[in-house]
This record gives C-alpha cells, structure tokens and sequence, in this order.
C-alpha cells in the first residue's frame, strides 16, 4: 500500500491529485490480524499462503517455539492431497529459494514481502514487508491480548491495520 503524501489516503495506486502535483507516496506496511475461531490454524494458514503465492509474493511464517515450527513443516506438505506448498527451514538448503521460509527468529533469508507470525510470535519492526499478517487464536485469553498489544503498536508505527473474522458461513469478513 502507498499513503499518499497530498491527500493522505492509502491505496495500491497513485491517485489522480497526488500525481498531477508530482507527490509520491510512502510504503505503508499493513497489518492484518485474522482471528481464528471456528477453523484452525492448520486449515486457515495454508489458504493464506497459497494466496500469497499466487500473487508472486514470497513468505516467512515464524513460529514461537521450534516445536510447532516442525508440526507446520510437516503439514504444509501434506495439508491436501492434490497439493503442496513449497517451503523450507533453515536446514533444508538456501533459505534464498525457498518461497515460503520457516522460522522462529526475526530473520528474512528469502526475501520475504510478507511475515506471518502464527501461535504468539512477534517481530520487533513491522516497517521491512508490505504486509504482515497476524493469526491468533480467539479462544486464547493470552493470545487476544498480545494481539491487541500488536493492533496498538501497529497503528503507533504508522501502520494500515485491519482486523479479519471468520461468519457463521466460513468467509473471512472485515470487522475494523
């Protein structure tokens, strides 16, 4: 997303006022938080990463502990039958080829646009991808809290935040 220096307004594309006055826009990082409560992580998570592939993007998912960073190593492979994600961890080869990379640290060895932070994990500068995308679990009383705490830092960053919901239907819909 760009904000728009003139107008302030932020979009994916220069407006019409902000170009014909010549003002470029600054990168803004968003931040989405999806708030899993009718599906799991391991349902949710995988579609999410598809979509980020399909738009060319690449991805670090980071993990909190090492332990569910193996249990989402295993189940990207295996997550549907008639497909898989390509993905990685530090001891599968150069980090730098793997379209998805899987971490526990802070680091980005493949170049990533886009940082999901899954179970608890927090990154200390959301400012070096377009997006970072939040999924925390809605029948956790600790997780709604660091999630909140992140929504508060976000915005004080300067950050474009949005807050996903799962309806009774199954589609994800926009609550703020």
């Amino acid at each position: 997303m760009v904000l728009h220096r003139l107008c302030g307004v932020a979009s994916s594309a220069i407006c019409y006022s902000c170009r014909v006055h010549g003002v470029e826009g600054e990168q803004v990082t968003e931040v989405l938080f999806y708030h899993l409560e009718r599906q799991p992580l391991e349902r949710v998570l995988p579609t999410l990463l598809e979509r980020t592939l399909e738009r060319g993007w690449r991805a670090v998912v980071q993990c909190a502990s090492e332990e569910r960073l193996e249990a989402i190593d295993g189940w990207l492979w295996t997550y549907r039958e008639d497909s898989f994600l390509p993905h990685g961890t530090i001891r599968d080869g150069p980090p730098a080829l793997q379209p998805i990379f899987l971490t526990t640290g802070e680091e980005n060895p493949n170049g990533a646009n886009v940082r999901f932070l899954v179970e608890g994990a927090v990154i200390s500068d959301f400012k070096p991808y377009d997006r970072v995308v939040l999924i925390f679990n809605g029948h956790d009383a600790a997780a709604i809290e660091l999630a909140r705490a992140e929504w508060k830092r976000a915005r004080a960053m300067g950050c474009e935040v949005t807050y996903w919901q799962q309806a009774d239907n199954g589609r994800w819909e926009r609550r703020a």
